[in-house]
């Protein structure tokens, strides 16, 4: 399940991530609920427009981000990004201390945020592929999402306590501090270990290669469906749980607990997906159906505990697909052009938000938060139901050989890399080479 750990520069990477990713989660709940009660009066639109400004930069540039994450050294781009980030939380943090922020000024800092995280996210998903071997890709992703969800387990909690105790202005503070830790993590890596990178090749360079790459992989095709549909209608998880907490007469710390709550299940996926061999089309399906039964389920509970403990199964599965599908993509890409398709499948993931944010805030103010929830769940089932027909219409789905009742799915394999000879390991007597022999031939 660690294998990853035992390569240096990913368990350094890890730990980096783990502190930062709290305090990512601490920012986002205190963004969230400033948004919805102190900048606004209760008002979900507003807080789906920030959701889709703040999302929207990574498919308005995914042209030019994904060539980044190509053509340039990753480390150092995460180096710019990360350190552009810690300084714009310091300066929502300044607005909101010094009662200047306001709406529209939490519009622009949302959308600076997004425009970052858009050279940020395809950068700092394929660097996992660039800190350990390919047989250990998908293994890394997965525990990548657990620190993920480790982190989203703790931050949202404290975030909500902070808002209480402190005010949310120390909450933007608190995370700025947390950046150091990625960036020292990014400084202790050792680049002479990093795997060698790929070229472009015969893909080409630029957007154009990597959509040209996708178009022809169906099964690539199919899962930036999923990812979309679960991404722009089910995944508004902050406006679902603080609308739903307000339902319930809760406070921050009410909201913040739901989403540690949804963590639990949420940690529970990535780590077992890092148990798994490999990333298969099939779990994605299955997670996407599971996703979309969970949340239809967690609108009709009747008390905040009973809703609270679906939210453990919505974030298992929900986790589960996109883990799966991260490490599916990852493994099955090749290597040069594989930040820009990653480019594409954050666009789509982090892109489907804008399309979906306004419109969950919309009907949650309109028809109520249990209405957007069950849209969210219907958008999970149409997912997997997409993905059960492709796998008939591909013919890949067909009777097992030697079960006579059992259906088999032939899956994409991950691709093998070989492994480069370490140059010590040369001689003159390894290197030597058998003289080829010709028959001889008779003079006429």
């Amino acid at each position: 399940m660690f294998r990853s750990f035992a390569t240096f520069n990913y368990r350094t990477w890890f730990l980096g991530a783990v502190i930062s990713n709290i305090g990512g989660w601490m920012q986002a709940t205190a963004q969230d609920w400033v948004v919805l009660t102190e900048l606004t009066n209760n008002d979900a639109t507003a807080m789906g427009a920030t959701m889709a400004l703040q999302f929207g930069p990574p498919l308005v540039l995914v042209g030019l981000t994904g060539w980044v994450a190509d053509r340039f050294d990753r480390r150092k781009i995460l180096l710019t990004t990360q350190s552009t980030l810690m300084v714009l939380a310091v300066g929502v943090a300044v607005m909101l201390l010094t009662g200047i922020m306001t709406l529209p000024m939490m519009f622009g800092f949302a959308a600076a945020f997004g425009i970052t995280n858009a050279f940020d996210a395809p950068a700092r998903q394929a660097f996992v592929s660039d800190m350990v071997s390919m047989e250990d890709t998908s293994n890394a992703v997965a525990l990548n999402s657990a620190s993920f969800n480790m982190a989203r387990l703790i931050g949202p909690a404290v975030g909500g306590v902070l808002i209480v105790v402190m005010g949310s202005g120390w909450v933007f503070i608190a995370n700025a501090v947390t950046f150091l830790a990625m960036l020292i993590a990014l400084l202790l890596i050792r680049k002479n270990e990093l795997m060698p990178r790929v070229k472009s090749g015969k893909h080409g360079g630029g957007l154009a290669g990597g959509f040209r790459y996708v178009i022809h992989r169906p099964d690539l095709m199919v899962v930036f469906v999923m990812v979309f549909l679960v991404g722009a209608f089910g995944m508004n998880f902050p406006i679902f749980a603080s609308t739903m907490a307000l339902e319930f007469h809760q406070g921050a710390d009410g909201y913040g607990l739901l989403s540690s709550v949804l963590a639990i299940g949420s940690l529970a996926g990535a780590l077992l997906a890092a148990r798994r061999d490999r990333a298969r089309v099939r779990v994605i399906i299955a997670s996407a159906a599971g996703f979309g039964a969970a949340s239809v389920i967690s609108a009709l509970m009747p008390s905040y505990w009973s809703y609270a403990v679906v939210l453990i199964f919505v974030g298992f599965s929900t986790v589960t697909m996109l883990t799966t599908a991260n490490g599916y993509v990852q493994t099955t890409t090749d290597a040069g052009v594989r930040g820009r398709v990653m480019a594409l499948y954050m666009a789509v993931l982090m892109g489907s938000t804008p399309i979906g944010a306004p419109i969950a805030g919309w009907v949650a103010d309109m028809f109520g938060p249990r209405m957007a929830i069950t849209v969210g769940g219907v958008a999970g089932l149409l997912a997997s139901a997409i993905g059960v027909g492709w796998m008939l219409w591909s013919g890949r789905l067909h009777r097992a050989e030697r079960t006579r009742f059992m259906l088999t799915l032939d899956e994409t394999r991950p691709l093998s890399v070989v492994q480069a000879m370490d140059p010590s390991l040369f001689n003159d007597r390894t290197a030597a080479t058998t003289p080829i022999r010709l028959p001889h031939r008779k003079s006429d």
